[in-house]
């Protein structure tokens, strides 16, 4: 699918999943033992544009919440931050649409309330280094709760499931990596699931610039 097409399709909830073959990447997809290194959750309301909710170590795009170039968890014109993955950093990304429990499929305007305030509640929060994230994926796998001031791509997405009630509250935020939302894993949605990965074509032309 193109990208256009699919950021058309895109709703609040659906999953987009990112692969690269960077040495950062493969680290990533080593410590936490998953098949991708990034994930993120759309944001689609009212009038604004198709949007982006993830953390990342790069400060490439302004945040549309904060409307400054920051690093860490970021709001970005969906877009955008797909071309820059797939541009700048070389990665295959993916959607997954969310069947939710609105009359629609889609979710509820409680949930998206949820959305925001869990933007309001965590945009700008860093982002973790490669050996915190490891000791916090670690201890996440043995259902232990580590508090800390940063937040990784995969824990901004599992508590931003967890505040829209897509997810269980009791399982550690620290636990979830970025394969926990690739169809090849478990994830133990609430009155929802998350369909199969479509791949999506960026274009070379005016699209990405």
């Amino acid at each position: 699918m193109s990208l256009p097409e699919a950021v058309e399709l895109t709703r609040t909830g659906d999953i987009w999943v990112f692969r690269g073959g960077s040495v950062a990447d493969r680290a990533i997809q080593a410590v936490t033992n998953a098949p991708v290194n990034h994930v993120g959750v759309a944001v689609v309301l009212d009038d604004l544009p198709p949007l982006l909710w993830h953390a990342e170590l790069g400060h490439s795009l302004a945040d549309v919440w904060s409307g400054r170039h920051q690093r860490g968890v970021q709001l970005h014109d969906l877009s955008d931050a797909v071309c820059v993955w797939k541009k700048r950093y070389g990665q295959q990304a993916w959607l997954r649409q969310l069947v939710g429990p609105a009359e629609d499929g889609g979710v509820t305007r409680e949930m998206e309330d949820a959305v925001l305030r869990t933007i309001a509640r965590l945009d700008g929060k860093p982002f973790p280094t490669t050996r915190h994230l490891a000791r916090g994926w670690l201890t996440g796998k043995v259902r232990r709760h580590l508090t800390n001031d940063t937040i990784f791509c995969a824990e901004l997405a599992a508590t931003t499931y967890t505040a829209m009630g897509l997810l269980a509250a009791d399982r550690p935020m620290n636990a979830y990596d970025p394969g926990s939302f690739w169809s090849g894993d478990d994830l133990p949605l609430v009155d929802a699931e998350l369909g199969r990965e479509i791949r999506v074509d960026v274009p070379a032309g005016p699209v990405c610039g």
